[in-house]
């Protein structure tokens, strides 16, 4: 069942002393179909369609890529479409799985199979409500991070320079 929602991505990255803080709103259409699209601080979209990506900012020219350029970003495809369809062993093809909580609070750690993939992606975290993604922690080889925030969480308010802590309480229902 398709499905769409608000989110904010909060990215730590080494090379910057503040975080980068996106808004906006991201589709499952089915399939291997996603979109995403940042309204804030600039306007991106971003559609998935099998193994195709297309990035359209602002007025530039649309920029379409294969996935096979970014086997990163097809796990990173792969493990929401098994998660948002209910997929487990495609989920496990490519994660080795920890799951923590019960249907009421949960968390899912996913660790790449493949060390390739491994080395650009160390681990993601994703934590939820029932049936519902709250929030998905990507860990990079390269040792930023970053958080989206999905659902109502996705619109909540954050503070002028939000830590990777408060995130982590936030995402646990915490804080």
């Amino acid at each position: 069942m398709p499905a769409q929602t608000a989110y904010t991505e909060v990215r730590f990255i080494g090379l910057l002393t503040r975080p980068l803080v996106l808004r906006g709103e991201m589709a499952w259409l089915g399939g291997d179909r996603l979109t995403r699209s940042v309204v804030s601080p600039y306007p991106e979209t971003t559609a998935i369609n099998g193994d195709q990506a297309t990035i359209q900012r602002g007025t530039a020219a649309p920029r379409h890529f294969s996935l096979d350029h970014a086997p990163e970003l097809r796990d990173l495809l792969d493990a929401f479409v098994a998660l948002l369809s209910g997929n487990a062993p495609a989920l496990e093809r490519s994660f080795e799985l920890q799951a923590y909580g019960n249907a009421a609070a949960w968390t899912l750690d996913l660790v790449p199979r493949n060390a390739r993939i491994g080395k650009r992606i160390r681990a993601i975290s994703i934590d939820g409500r029932g049936t519902a993604m709250r929030c998905m922690r990507v860990d990079q080889g390269d040792g930023d991070t970053s958080f989206t925030l999905m659902g109502a969480l996705g619109s909540v308010a954050l503070p002028a320079k939000p830590t990777p802590a408060a995130l982590v309480r936030l995402c646990a229902g915490a804080g």
